[in-house]
């Protein structure tokens, strides 16, 4: 509900106030006045896109600022998905700066606009020619259906099963995308893996290959320097070993004159173990080391082999090219296993799709059965306001699971005798659109919490009686919700429970818009103009006061 509305800098509006009665309000005024840039302010509290122009003042900022109770609302999923703190009374701030940037506030946090729209779409509801709109939307029936026969919850659990199956759906459209792109390369990936599985990789040892391969190709060399080698080490008279055999004899006979002697004799001793055991692995070395041509190119083929493939595949080393067979393997297997994930992805999604059609079979039930007491009492409720012979049919089928369900509805409307119901935008006027939809939300009043409901205008087309009875209407709705009604009918006027006049005054240098509730005196003249023009009789002073009379707001 609506509390308080402030209005700073706006178009034609200086500086604006208002309190509205919990119940219903009535704002009127001369065509012009302002009615309709405060609807439009309102608009941007709730979201609307900002227009710098629309300053009062170009060189100030633009605040429109609105507090709501909440308390009935159940509005807390939406903070907690917006991140927003929870509070019963709850703040909206627009601010539109004389650069064109604008800033919303909830709460005095920051928000973006869809938050704002969020939240401000279920604190106030301004019907307006957009309405009327959107009631010849299929969707928009839908819903309005819904509400009218309960059936949200059910809908709702119906909604998230469609979602379920959506999302395995999309699963299972990506995965056999997948699928086929992946075995267009099959074959590909399948002949470079079995050609580095041909390759035996995890066997071969590069290094050690190529190290052979030198060793066979130089063998005559090598095999001469062994021999060399030993000769000097163990084979000549001057060899090596020979040498220090006779300085390890040597030290032996001092080391008993000093422990020196004795140590650099273990010493020597040992080097000449060392260097025994060295000669001997050279005569090994250079006995085994034989020239073997078949050896060597058999040795250097299989290099080759794994030359050719790291260039093939760009690997540095056999580690890099191991690795880029592990991500082969992966690749063709899991093309042998997408079959298997698909398949169960598409039970899953069968089994989804029965569920949801299970669901959207009993919901669609549950409407239709809702469809001739919507039709019926939304009958009676038209004839009462002048339409005795307006009739409706909601027409119905049935089809693939949607959104919203199975079914696909659409109101339809006549309000002549023996005519033939058609589409809304076919036979539904500007005027009758407006009492369909007054007919309507009057009849989900009692179905859900409505926020506060702003008619623009919606007694457009009616008068006399019917404007008295739109205005009971519409009073009774303002027992459980509050209401606004902008209007031009005396009838409509004399039916708040408050009543606001908007009026222009004219300065030195511009003209403002202005608002003020009215006296009860102040009413009786308000009605008696709108009834009568500038210069009401007595006569229209008298009907101004039995209008108000209806309501007991004065005596007749």
């Amino acid at each position: 509900m609506l509390v308080d509305l402030r209005i700073n800098n706006y178009a034609l509006i200086e500086q604006l106030e208002l309190r509205p009665s919990p119940l219903l309000n009535i704002i009127t005024g001369e065509t012009g006045a302002g009615k309709s840039i405060m609807l439009g302010a309102i608009g941007l509290l709730l979201g609307n896109r900002a227009d710098s122009r629309m300053l009062f003042d170009t060189e100030r900022k633009c605040v429109i600022e609105g507090q709501f109770n909440i308390a009935n609302y159940q509005l807390q999923d939406i903070f907690e998905a917006e991140d927003l703190d929870y509070d019963t009374h709850c703040i909206l701030r627009r601010e539109i700066s004389p650069n064109g940037k604008s800033r919303a506030f909830v709460n005095d946090t920051p928000v973006t606009l869809e938050a704002l729209r969020k939240i401000g779409a279920n604190l106030m509801d301004i019907h307006s020619q957009h309405d009327t709109l959107l009631l010849g939307d299929g969707v928009f029936q839908l819903n309005l259906l819904d509400l009218y026969a309960g059936l949200v919850p059910q809908r709702t659990m119906y909604s998230h099963a469609f979602r379920q199956y959506r999302k395995l759906e999309t699963d299972l459209q990506a995965l056999e995308g997948q699928a086929a792109q992946a075995s267009k390369e099959l074959d590909y990936n399948s002949f470079l893996l079995n050609e580095l599985e041909e390759a035996k990789l995890d066997t071969e040892d590069q290094d050690a290959l190529e190290q052979e391969v030198k060793q066979l190709e130089h063998a005559e060399e090598i095999k001469y320097k062994l021999s060399q080698a030993l000769h000097g080490l163990r084979d000549s008279e001057t060899c090596a070993t020979g040498n220090l055999k006779e300085a390890v004899g040597l030290l032996g006979q001092v080391s008993s004159y000093a422990d020196t002697f004795k140590e650099l004799r273990e010493r020597l001793n040992s080097c000449l173990i060392e260097l025994h055991d060295i000669a001997d692995e050279v005569e090994t070395a250079e006995r085994r080391t034989e020239g073997d041509p078949a050896r060597a190119e058999e040795l250097q083929d299989r290099l080759n082999v794994l030359y050719t493939l790291q260039r093939k595949h760009q690997a540095r080393d056999l580690p890099a090219l191991i690795e880029v067979r592990e991500v082969l393997r992966q690749k063709v297997s899991s093309v042998l296993n997408l079959d298997k994930e698909i398949a169960r992805l598409r039970k899953d999604s069968d089994a989804a799709l029965a569920a949801v059609t299970k669901q959207g079979t009993k919901l669609s039930e549950s409407r239709r059965k809702s469809f001739p007491h919507f039709e019926k009492q939304l009958g009676l409720l038209l004839a009462d306001l002048g339409m005795p012979h307006a009739r409706i049919v909601v027409q119905h089928s049935t089809g693939a699971p949607a959104t919203s369900g199975i079914d696909v509805v659409s109101i339809l409307f006549t309000a002549n005798k023996g005519a033939q119901p058609q589409t809304l935008s076919k036979a539904a006027s500007g005027g009758e659109f407006s009492r369909l939809m007054l007919c309507i939300k009057y009849m989900l009043a009692d179905k859900t919490a409505l926020p506060t409901i702003v008619f623009d205008e919606i007694d457009t087309g009616i008068s006399g009686e019917i404007a008295v009875k739109v205005g009971r209407m519409m009073q009774q709705m303002a027992q459980k919700h509050q209401l606004v009604a902008i209007s031009h009918l005396p009838q409509m006027a004399a039916a708040g429970d408050v009543h606001y006049f908007v009026y222009k005054e004219d300065r030195a240098d511009r003209t403002v818009s202005r608002i003020r509730e009215l006296s009860k005196e102040d009413r009786i003249k308000e009605i008696a103009h709108m009834i009568a023009g500038a210069k009401p009789s007595e006569n229209a002073f008298q009907s101004a006061r039995e209008l108000l009379a209806l309501r007991g707001e004065v005596a007749a």
